[in-house]
């Protein structure tokens, strides 16, 4: 109920258990009053905040592209931005809707990769390559370019790859050319804790990765075959994709990483620039179309507000649990 005062109560009054109950009344007819009160501010605020942002997600949606129209000549591009991975925004599936739409367009003067990634799955990254290689042979006519941002590292550079040219920043990161897969060992925190490890299998290598037993020779041996193989199918990969281009040099595919000017001088990029540099001055359409699978607007609106609500009930919650309940 909230703050209850006895004080506005005479204890020596001869109707002190009546104005006690009449009390109470009204400090709990004042309690609902103010709580419909919040209840309607909260409503409009609600009903405001979704407006807003719906109707800012509609026009978001309108301008997607810029300037340009998917009927007046542009240069395409598709973003891949973040980890690569069969759950995320880079994922194979969004890369390849992304490209297919933008070679289908008869309007594409070219198709733009704009690459801001670290990498990932060596899966993911060889599905979009493929279809790159495949998109290429099916539209003889329209080059692809791909432009380097921020980041361009192993399953980043793998996609990369495929692209007739590359192009970065001066100091943007390239290559991470190599295969990592990282572990950690518990067996001897298992022994001084005194905690007895029990894992049943039927093979005689299923638990060859797990952490809690101790790694063995062979084991450790094949798996670093794997993770070699894999290495020389990203090689392969960069060797088909840049040709002749590639400096001879031993460091190359170690997994380093170079800024965009020593990038160039390697032949893992062919110049240095901004995607709007290689629009206006490579491409020659400087208006630009982003093709790059993106929620629609109810979509982005119910993960934003879910978002928003979890966030607004979260404090409210701190807030309740904070508010003492005193009788006075």
């Amino acid at each position: 109920m909230g703050l209850f005062n006895r004080n506005k109560v005479d204890p020596e009054s001869p109707n002190r258990d009546w104005e006690l109950v009449s009390t109470l009344a009204t400090e709990s007819l004042k309690e609902q009053r103010r709580a419909r009160r919040w209840g309607i501010i909260f409503k409009s605020l609600t009903f405001i905040y979704l407006f807003v942002l719906l109707a800012s997600f509609i026009i978001g949606s309108q301008g997607l592209g810029g300037s340009s129209s998917a009927k007046e000549p542009h240069t395409a591009i598709v973003r891949v931005s973040g980890v690569i991975a069969s759950d995320q925004d880079a994922s194979a599936n969004n890369i390849v809707t992304g490209l297919r739409r933008a070679f289908k367009n008869e309007h594409s003067a070219a198709v733009m990769l704009v690459i801001n990634s670290p990498g990932g799955s060596p899966v993911q990254a060889g599905y979009v390559f493929d279809e790159v290689q495949r998109l290429k042979e099916q539209y003889p006519d329209k080059k692809v370019y791909a432009t380097i941002t921020d980041l361009g590292a192993s399953g980043g550079y793998y996609i990369a790859a495929a692209a007739d040219e590359i192009y970065a920043d001066k100091a943007s990161l390239v290559g991470s050319i190599g295969v990592t897969a990282a572990s950690f060992g518990f067996v001897e925190l298992l022994e001084k804790a005194g905690v007895e490890r029990r894992n049943f299998t039927s093979g005689e290598h299923k638990a060859f990765l797990d952490p809690f037993s101790p790694l063995k020779e062979d084991e450790k041996v094949f798996w670093e075959s794997v993770l070699s193989n894999t290495h020389e199918q990203f090689i392969d990969v960069v060797k088909q994709g840049r040709g002749d281009r590639l400096v001879d040099n031993d460091k190359l595919f170690t997994g380093l990483v170079w800024n965009g000017e020593q990038a160039l001088n390697l032949g893992l990029v062919d110049g240095l620039g901004s995607p709007g540099f290689v629009a206006r001055e490579i491409i020659g359409e400087e208006e630009m179309l982003d093709y790059t699978p993106k929620l629609s607007p109810f979509e982005e609106l119910t993960r934003q507000f879910g978002v928003s609500i979890g966030l607004g009930l979260g404090k409210a919650m701190q807030v309740i649990m904070d508010r003492p309940l005193t009788l006075q």
